[in-house]
């Protein structure tokens, strides 16, 4: 049968003569605030690039490719194909990028190749969207991926704005000249709408040789920038929206900019209505590290999941925001007769932080070459911080503890995540019951799984979403008593004989009880049961989300971690056993 009828590829075959191969997919976010890199238009065209060893990447031959279901995936497989033969040894990882308007998972090209990646030993890493930090926006939901959300690191390019009052005030900044100078020169603000987009306006008020205060909106920084040199002035100051907290996302401008966070950039302007005369300079501090992190991306977007809301979605984050990235060309980037156009650039988004995920899944598939996908996922899930270098919950933007919504089980840790202590496994097989349990129809979960067996959900046990062995812990508490038992199975990838003891960290809301407690392991790959049930300590419905987590402890060595979130249900049908429910 030829498979690209399907929107499959033979994923053995690509993986011939290659080590190790994994998958990261990328989502182009639309709307361009919400997009924080690959270009300031929030939109990019469909592209495979080939990750080539050690810092080389080709996406020239491999641009414009077919746009939907099964010609796009085939035509991703062919030019995947291709780029293997040519150099099989130098491909170290491919990364595909798309726009996600499907369905339900078997109208999805991610799901589809996903899931014929989890068949064939592959992890496919996919971006779960560029469009928060609104509930509910997360895509490439399938559980047999693992989608990944951004964080923040602890690097900035610090850039700080003194003022004429001696308050000095840190921003971001790509946009650091050779010598600005020591000199204070005139701040303003425009007297327009106050976003600098019209060139008009700004020759009016005389901006030569002064710094010009832009708000976010109208139009793109680095579009301002032009228009704002244009006009003849000598810095820009760029106020970011205000969901985006505390995070800047700088990117290079043709003249010099320091990119401020909302709240600071009203103090700013609160001190240009305190004088007749506010004057500010520039300093440019470069890269600086250490700076508190993880934050959650305001632009990753959030759960719950849509197709199957007792599956957490993201899975975990990564390193998303000011990534050194290789790229084609910089965008309005100027650059002189004899300049060369850099290979990198500093990009932000969840596709900037799946490829991360897909490289932390090779180095664990390097290390535990027959593990599973669903293991190596779990390994990474379990071991995730969930608190960032300050030993305090990570945040969100606004400074509040992120939810799981933001974070999923947490920040990935690679060094963790080579030695787990356990997994929660599952074969490429095992999502059949589940998809039967969704209420899929089986000519959608036939699609779903080509091309393996067809089969009759009707003539086979069905698993609710909860009890799909899953490294997060969804319960959905919507009917009498209010109480739920899920099901889960621990594989022993640790130490031979171990045992590990269970301690469980929710609000006094919830009721929870793990049977067994302790878990006693007499050899490597065992596999070992429990039940966890949840409750409300009221024994009526939750009013709202409520979070907590479950751990696996053995000694000093293994923290095995499951968030834990409860949702309040709609009534009516159990929503426990609701997903898509496609027909």
């Amino acid at each position: 049968m030829d498979n690209r009828n399907h929107g499959r590829c033979s994923l053995p075959r690509l993986a011939v003569g290659a080590a190790v191969l994994l998958l990261a997919v990328s989502l182009a976010a639309t709307p361009a605030a919400s997009h924080a890199g690959h270009d300031d238009t929030g939109l990019h065209s469909n592209y495979l690039v080939i990750v080539r060893k050690p810092y080389a990447y080709d996406t020239n031959l491999y641009k414009n490719v077919s746009s939907w279901h099964a010609s796009l995936v085939a035509s991703v497989c062919d030019m995947a194909k291709e780029a293997l033969e040519r150099d099989p040894s130098s491909v170290s990882r491919l990364i595909y990028s798309y726009r996600n308007v499907a369905g339900d998972f078997s109208d999805d090209p991610v799901s589809l190749g996903g899931y014929s990646a989890a068949m064939h030993g592959v992890l496919v890493s996919a971006a779960g969207g560029n469009t928060g930090p609104g509930p509910s926006t997360v895509v490439n939901e399938a559980p047999w991926v693992i989608t990944v959300g951004a964080g923040t690191t602890d690097r900035r390019f610090v850039a700080t704005v003194k003022l004429g009052s001696g308050v000095s005030l840190d921003g971001e900044s790509l946009s650091e000249p050779k010598d600005f100078g020591a000199e204070m020169r005139p701040l303003v603000h425009d007297v327009g709408d106050g976003m600098c987009t019209t060139e008009s306006v700004l020759r009016a008020m005389n901006v030569t040789g002064k710094i010009i205060i832009c708000d976010a909106g109208g139009d793109v920084s680095v579009a301002k920038a032009k228009l704002v040199l244009r006009s003849g002035a000598a810095g820009m100051i760029v106020i970011a929206p205000q969901v985006y907290g505390s995070v800047i996302v700088p990117r290079p401008h043709v003249l010099p900019t320091v990119q401020m966070p909302f709240m600071i950039g009203q103090k700013i302007k609160a001190y240009i209505r305190s004088t007749p005369s506010p004057t500010a300079n520039f300093i440019f501090k470069g890269t600086v590290f250490k700076a508190k992190s993880p934050v959650a991306a305001p632009f990753s977007s959030r759960g719950p999941n849509r197709r199957s809301r007792g599956i957490l979605k993201p899975d975990i984050i990564g390193p998303g925001v000011n990534i050194l990235a290789g790229v084609p060309k910089i965008e309005d980037l100027a650059l002189g007769a004899e300049e060369v156009m850099p290979k990198f650039d500093i990009k932000s988004g969840t596709s900037m932080a799946a490829p991360h995920i897909s490289g932390v899944a090779a180095l664990i598939k390097n290390a535990h070459p027959t593990w599973s996908p669903a293991a190596i996922k779990s390994a990474m899930m379990t071991t995730a911080d969930y608190t960032d270098n300050l030993r305090k919950p990570i945040t969100d933007v606004d400074g509040a503890p992120a939810t799981y919504y933001a974070i999923g089980a947490g920040y990935v840790n690679a060094r963790k995540a080579i030695d787990p202590g356990l997994v929660y496994n599952l074969s490429s097989l095992d999502y059949i019951p589940y998809l039967c349990g969704l209420g899929y129809k089986d000519q959608k979960v036939n699609s779903i799984i080509h091309p393996g067996p067809a089969v009759e959900c009707a003539k086979m046990p069905k698993v609710d979403q909860k009890d799909l062995n899953y490294p997060s812990i969804t319960a959905v508490l919507d009917m009498e008593p209010y109480e739920v038992s899920i099901n889960r199975s621990a594989t022993n990838v640790g130490a031979a004989t171990s045992t590990y003891a269970v301690e469980v960290d929710v609000p006094a809301t919830l009721a929870v009880e793990v049977n067994p407690a302790k878990l006693e392991f007499r050899a490597l790959n065992e596999v070992l049961n429990y039940t966890v049930t949840v409750k409300t300590a009221s024994g009526k419905a939750p009013a709202s989300t409520i979070e907590g987590q479950l751990k696996w402890v053995s000694g000093k060595k293994y923290v095995v971690r499951s968030p834990i979130l409860v949702c309040a249900g709609t009534g009516g049908k159990s929503a426990a056993s609701m997903g898509a429910a496609p027909a």
